[in-house]
């Protein structure tokens, strides 16, 4: 494994990294267990539907028919999940990344239907939870394999350095990004079931459909520095949760407000 130097100028450079085998197999088995059942609280409990973005980005990749399951917070649903958040190789490269103190912000199962599983346009996070530091990242978990035939992440490294781009939140239509960061050429990252792909809100990335005959299930993990914080006014779901060290910006009124 790198070293946290190498992972931190490598992350700094080009906006995301791909850390190999942080979960073990046991691990992770345990964890895809827990995925299938919050999928199957949530159906039983009538509180699942189709959460496929939708705007003229998405229309111009021309997949209808896809679609993907997506539920908030999954660390509020089982304690399995919440002590994965806590593990001591997930924790080390986020520290590398972010330094010694470490927030989580929310957590977001994505799991992509066999065959049917929607796209994502190229896009960046910013938009959605923007914190005032920009020290966003997201870490997401692969509980199965992500191929390119199942629609893994594609990144353009660097392109963090961009700072934050207008019209950029992958749903409404950008000439900038179609015509400088389209889908088809960014770069593929695979990954193998227990891996995890660390990248900036900043690194423009997205998917394509998964089309092959496997459902590809993942855990999105954004966490910030205990430095930063949410921009004012954002309605995002917040934990405002300390995986590591200290929220130097934590008062009474900043933790009784989520």
């Amino acid at each position: 494994m790198p070293s946290l130097q190498e992972i931190k100028t490598f992350f700094a450079e080009n906006g995301y990294y791909l850390a190999r085998g942080v979960y073990a197999p046991a691990e992770i088995a345990e964890l895809e267990c827990e995925i299938d059942r919050i999928v199957g609280q949530n159906i039983r409990l009538k509180d699942a539907a189709d959460k496929s973005w939708k705007g003229e980005a998405v229309d111009r990749l021309k997949v209808g028919g896809t679609f993907f399951t997506h539920t908030h917070q999954v660390h509020y649903y089982s304690a399995r999940w919440l002590q994965a958040l806590l593990h001591p190789a997930f924790l080390d490269v986020a520290e590398a990344i972010l330094g010694p103190d470490i927030v989580l912000h929310h957590t977001k199962l994505l799991q992509k239907p066999a065959e049917k599983g929607a796209p994502f346009p190229m896009h960046q996070d910013w938009s959605y939870f923007p914190t005032v530091k920009d020290t966003m990242i997201g870490g997401t978990i692969a509980v199965t394999r992500a191929t390119n035939e199942m629609g893994c992440l594609r990144v353009y490294p660097g392109s963090q350095k961009l700072g934050r781009l207008s019209h950029s939140d992958g749903q409404e239509y950008s000439e900038f990004m179609e015509k400088n960061y389209p889908l088809e050429r960014a770069t593929i990252i695979e990954a193998e079931a227990g891996d995890v792909l660390f990248f900036h809100y900043l690194t423009i990335h997205g998917s394509m459909p998964n089309r092959s005959s496997q459902v590809r299930k993942n855990v999105l993990v954004q966490l910030h520095s205990g430095q930063d914080r949410v921009e004012p006014g954002n309605g995002h779901v917040d934990s405002r949760l300390v995986l590591r060290g200290w929220s130097h910006v934590a008062s009474q009124a900043y933790c009784e407000a989520h």
